[in-house]
């Protein structure tokens, strides 16, 4: 028996929702809000994907002369990170029927080139996740709608800033540490020139400075497992007192930090503390599993989408940074005896 090959019609879903065509026209063309209930629209949308109906969108962007594609701009895919980024955004745009395309830049968080012959005539915004503030020229040609993640909202060129409480990660990190018992920590530090890097910095010198009897050093290294372990080598094998805990940027700097530890003969967490921040697979790969900040980027990525659509729609994105948690596992411990 032949299957029926017709593609269902935006009437068909009209009728699954139980409302007029004009209704689903707003709906699937994002233009409700303030025309039709959430309830409506919920209900068209749910019928939409019940019958894999998908609109003619080639007509309806000559039409609209919009293309409904967006850029994600991204430093690098070497963690899983931007891929939960990239999730995040690409969920919330099919509900609004847009598309996103995924750019690593090939210069890092620097100059991004166009990867389009005209990127202002092939997109209808950009995102950009961690890149310099003005890395975005040559793409956006400041007429794209532009909202920039994991970026300075004071230096920001984009129309909106989207950003993970960062300060507070490192705030509970520090916390943590200090209420074990540690007063001298080491920073690895990312040695990466970024907004989101110096945050963490200078929230940490901050908390130490307000606690009696505590000292800091600091140590940099690229972001790679060999270079934490090299700089974390160097940083305690330095004339002095040893630290007790490392504070690292990133989980795979604190796997450099395992491997440096290890090779001096000592062991985490008995002689050293070791923390990251992302919460990556990695981080319940080491052992000891690692305590770190959760950062959840799908959801980073999912308010990214939300502030993009609010610019194209003429309304104010949501300003609130996203709230990011300490999970706390046997990486860390009071600091040994003296």
């Amino acid at each position: 028996m032949a299957r029926n090959s017709t593609r269902p019609t935006s009437r068909d879903v009209a009728q699954a929702a139980g409302v007029s065509q004009a209704a689903v026209s707003l709906v699937l063309g994002d233009k409700w809000r303030g025309r039709v209930s959430e309830t409506t629209a919920q209900r068209v949308r749910e019928a939409a994907r019940d019958l894999g109906y998908r609109p003619n969108l080639a007509a309806r962007n000559l039409r609209l002369g919009h293309t409904r594609t967006v850029l994600l701009v991204v430093p690098a895919l070497t963690t899983e990170f931007f891929a939960g980024v990239y999730t995040g955004a690409a969920r919330v745009a099919a509900d609004h029927g847009f598309g996103v395309v995924l750019y690593p830049s090939p210069e890092g968080i620097g100059p991004a080139r166009d990867p389009f012959a005209s990127a202002q005539t092939a997109l209808d915004g950009v995102i950009a996740s961690s890149m310099a503030a003005d890395a975005l020229t040559a793409i956006r040609g400041d007429q794209l709608p532009l909202v920039m993640l994991d970026s300075d909202p004071d230096g920001s060129l984009g129309a909106a800033t989207v950003n993970l409480d960062i300060a507070d990660g490192i705030r509970q990190v520090t916390d943590h540490l200090l209420t074990l018992g540690h007063r001298h920590l080491l920073h690895l530090a990312a040695d990466v020139p970024s907004w989101t890097f110096d945050v963490r910095a200078r929230e940490l010198t901050t908390r130490l400075a307000a606690t009696p009897g505590t000292r800091l050093s600091t140590a940099a290294a690229p972001i790679s497992i060999d270079g934490a372990r090299t700089a974390t080598e160097t940083a305690l094998t330095t004339p002095g007192p040893r630290p007790t805990a490392i504070i690292c940027d990133d989980d795979k700097l604190a796997a450099g930090a395992y491997k440096a530890i290890r090779r001096l003969g000592l062991r985490v967490p008995d002689d050293i503390s070791v923390t990251g921040l992302d919460d990556l697979a990695l981080a319940t790969a080491l052992d000891p599993e690692l305590t770190t900040v959760r950062l959840d980027a799908e959801l980073f990525g999912e308010h990214g989408m939300h502030a993009l659509l609010a610019v194209l729609d003429g309304r104010t994105p949501d300003p609130t940074d996203i709230p990011v948690h300490l999970v706390v596992r046997g990486s860390t411990a009071p600091p040994p005896s003296p």
